[in-house]
């Protein structure tokens, strides 16, 4: 079950991938479990840098794909 601030931020990650169709591939849905203080630092950070909670999270799955698939030549 959502809460009202999971409904509202996942509302907010939709409009961001909507305002951002020149750089975005097609988009998928994913659903993981994430520790309640890292979730609590990711949401201040957002908050604090108004850039959206799931722009971290791509970039972070981007740093990890590249880290262990060094050397691989096709992109994801």
């Amino acid at each position: 079950m959502q809460d009202a601030t999971a409904a509202t931020v996942i509302a907010e990650e939709q409009d961001t991938l909507a305002d951002d169709k020149d750089t975005a591939k097609e988009a998928v849905s994913t659903h993981v479990l994430v520790e309640e203080s890292q979730v609590a630092k990711l949401r201040e950070l957002s908050r604090r840098t108004r850039i959206a909670q799931s722009e971290y999270l791509r970039e972070a799955v981007d740093d990890v794909l590249g880290k262990y698939n060094k050397g691989d030549k096709e992109d994801a």
